[in-house]
Order: structure tokens, then sequence, then C-alpha cells
């Protein structure tokens, strides 16, 4: 199925209601393997199973995992064990090579460890098409039509094998776009610039008082914006086929638009970014921008609790805006990032599982999470939004379009690098010089020749 089938109006209408929580990992602190309490629960049967739930550890922290588990036990009786790590995938990695699977993993795809997409790639993930016709545990409604329309059908993030079933959740989500200090903008009586034109002048404009225009946190924070980029470069029929590696799209017009904005943003970009985009330094970057010494970066809602504690220039306050046009009047996108919940094919409670995922769709496990801020893509989101929130989500009424897709999954093949390892790793390089734009076009050439060979 054609991820340029997306009914994208609907879906920009949804997604003006709704808030999200993180990718990056920022929160301190460790593992926490706890597991519920045994014994039976009021609402629920005890039923003696117990399930393994790993989840990544975000800026909305650990204690609300616990809160969600619980529910899930006093609904369900079912049992839940749990791991929150900041550093999952080294945490459950050594288990899992042993044959030790937890029941639900819940790792988003576009980290640097690129554990999810190793699963995608080796099918071993479970088959989750049924849930979106279960129950949610607690209420007399389906998963199906509790998720907002657009976050499963025909979504290459959730269905990768484009073969009509789902692989994975859809979980919390955010709009991504451009964040900068508007306290900034409103001192120097700078405007926030609507086209890349206008962006280049501002860069030249913020040189001169040694303010870089540009940084990023890591290299994987360049799939919201390359993707939305690409869409701005040539549209929804030129996404879809870059992001199946038709032959010859590299070569076309668009696709040069778009490496070129790329290469001529790593000249404006602050020169220590590369140092420090390591899952372990990124928010020293993100500090740039507080501290004033870089006026833009790529990043989702998450930013704010992601960075509340952080120190930052006097008049500090969040702003954030869709990508500049391309051209005059031309569109502006705004991608849409959520993470993933699933099942590995080698759990041992898949169906215990599966009623684990369809809770997180419930009211109470939207609600709790809502209120660490983090958003579940359901209906009725909306009402739980305020401050920040309510000004970032309303990037889409604002006249932003929504972007939302990604790279189609390919086998392993030795020597193949990931989606990140080709398409943004090099950012870094570009910036750093020593790489140039031609060389970084010609690898992703090489590349796509065998990610289109073996597409799933």
């Amino acid at each position: 199925m054609k991820l340029k089938k997306l009914t994208a109006l609907g879906l920009t209408l949804a997604l003006s209601a709704s808030l999200l929580a993180g990718c990056s990992n920022s929160t301190p602190g460790g593992a926490t393997n706890t597991p519920a309490p045994s014994g039976s629960q009021s609402g629920g049967e005890t039923t003696g199973e117990t399930i393994k739930v790993a989840a990544i550890e975000t800026s909305y922290g650990t204690e609300v995992w616990q809160q969600v588990a619980d529910a899930f036990t006093e609904q369900t009786g079912i049992q839940v064990e749990l791991t929150v790590d900041k550093k999952l995938e080294d945490v459950i990695g050594p288990a899992m090579q042993g044959g030790e699977y937890p029941d639900v993993i819940h790792l988003a795809t576009g980290r640097e460890a690129g554990l999810t997409e190793q699963f995608i790639k080796d099918h071993n993930i479970a088959e989750i098409t049924d849930v979106l016709s279960m129950t949610v545990p607690g209420e007399d409604v389906t998963v199906g039509e509790k998720i907002i329309p657009g976050f499963v059908n025909d979504s290459s993030i959730t269905n990768p094998y484009a073969d009509g079933k789902t692989y994975l959740a859809p979980m919390f989500y955010s709009p991504c776009g451009l964040f900068y200090n508007k306290g900034l903008f409103e001192e120097k009586g700078w405007e926030v610039p609507t086209t890349w034109d206008e962006m280049w002048e501002l860069g030249d404009k913020a040189a001169a008082e040694d303010i870089s225009l540009f940084t990023y946190p890591t290299t994987g924070y360049f799939d919201a914006f390359f993707y939305a980029l690409m869409y701005e470069a040539g549209g929804e029929d030129f996404f879809f086929d870059a992001t199946h590696y038709a032959e010859g799209i590299w070569d076309t017009d668009a696709a040069k638009l778009a490496f070129d904005t790329v290469a001529k943003l790593a000249t404006y970009t602050n020169p220590i970014t590369p140092a420090q985009a390591n899952d372990q330094d990124f928010t020293q970057n993100q500090q740039l921008v507080l501290d004033n010494k870089a006026l833009f970066m790529p990043n989702g809602t998450w930013i704010v609790g992601e960075m509340a504690e952080a120190p930052r220039a006097e008049g500090f306050e969040w702003g954030m805006t869709a990508l500049p046009a391309l051209t005059e009047g031309g569109d502006r996108y705004s991608y849409t990032f959520f993470e993933q919940m699933w099942i590995p094919a080698g759990a041992e409670h898949v169906d215990a599982a599966k009623q684990f995922i369809a809770f997180m769709y419930s009211d109470t496990a939207a609600n709790l999470f809502a209120a660490a801020g983090a958003a579940q893509p359901v209906t009725g989101i909306v009402d739980q939004l305020s401050g920040d929130n309510q000004i970032f989500y309303g990037i889409y009424d604002d006249g932003a379009k929504a972007a939302l897709g990604s790279f189609a999954s390919y086998k392993s093949v030795a020597g193949l690098g990931t989606v990140r390892e080709v398409f943004f790793d090099p950012v870094n390089s570009l910036v750093s010089g020593s790489m140039t734009e031609q060389e970084w076009i010609d690898s992703i050439k090489a590349a796509s020749d065998q990610m289109r060979a073996n597409i799933q």
C-alpha cells in the first residue's frame, strides 16, 4: 500500500488537537525492575500470568510507567514486570541475544543503536493487526476506534512491510519543527523566516553577532527535518518515491534542492555541534539555543520538559516554527513524530502482551501519560492540552502541513547501514568539512541501490 494514499487533510485536522512527549533520553536515573504486586486486584481477574514490559526512559520519566502498569494489573489481573531505562538497548540486549525477550517493548525507530530497525529487518516482530479490533480493557470501544485516523493505515512506520498488516503500535507523538528563543527575536527585532532565502539572510545577520543560525541534538533528529524538507521539495509523490528508493530519484531536481539546502545549512551550523551530537552529550547542543549561541534546532515538543531545569538566557521563551518554504508562497511542513510499541516474535506471552498494548489506548493510560507530559494518539487528547503545548500544536492551524512517513524497511545486508547511518549521520561530516555534498549524495545513491533491491 502506498504511503502517499494517506488522508493528509484528515490527519492535519486531527494533529492540531494533540500533544506529546519525546524521543530523546534526558531524564537521569537507571533501570527500574519493579514487579507489580501479586494477588487479586479489584476490577480484574487474577490470571497468575506475568508479562515483561521494557520501555525507553524519556523526558516524562519512569513513575508514570509504573502507574500505568499498576492500572493494567488492576483492570486485567495480569502482573507486569517493568524495566524502564534511558539506555534500554544495553539493558535488554544481552538477554535477548540469549533468547529471552520482553513481551512488550516500547522503543522507537531512529535511535543510534537501531535495535527496532534490526528487529524489523529480520522479521522478528509479531503481527498485531488484531489489536486494532480488540476492545480496550475497561471500555466499550475498540483500539482502532480510539486511535486518531492516519496513524496506522498505510503508514510504513507501523506497517513496515506494505502487506496490509500492522506490526508496531503508534504511541506518544509530537509535531516536530525548528525550536528557537522567542525572547531573543523580540529583543533583536528579528522576524522568524518563512522562506529559506530569509533563513540565509538571518544567518548572515546573526553571524555578525557571533550567533550561529543552526544546531541539532544528534543526526537522528534529521529524520523529521529531512522528511519535511522532502515534502517541501517535491510533494507527496516525490516523498513516496524517495522513501522507497526509486531508481534515479536522487538525480531529480527535487532531490538536488533538498540536498543543497542541507549542505548549505551545514555551513551555518555551530561548529561545535558534531562533537556533541551523540546520545550522551546531545543536551549540550540543545543548550546552545538556550544560551543564544544558535538560533534554531530541529526537535519535538518534548524539548520543553527535557530542558526544564537547564539554565537559559534572560528573557528566554520557547518558540516553534515549521520549516521555511523553499520558494516564496510554497508549502511549509512540520513532520509528525511518533514512537512505537511492539511485541518481539520470540515473546512468551503474546496474547497478554496484546492486552497491554490495547490498554495503552485507554482513557486511564492516556490521562496518566498526559499528566506526565506525554500524549497518546487517541481521540479527545486535545482536552488535556495546556500552556506551551497549545502553541506547539497550533502549528498546523497556522498553515503548516503535516508530513508523515519514513523510509521503507529493507532486509539486512552485510555492509549496508541503517537509514540513519546512510542518510543522516554524514551531516556531521558536512558540518566539519570532512565530506563534500557530492560524496554524501554518491554514498546515498550506492546505498539506495542495495536498499531498493532488498526492500521488505
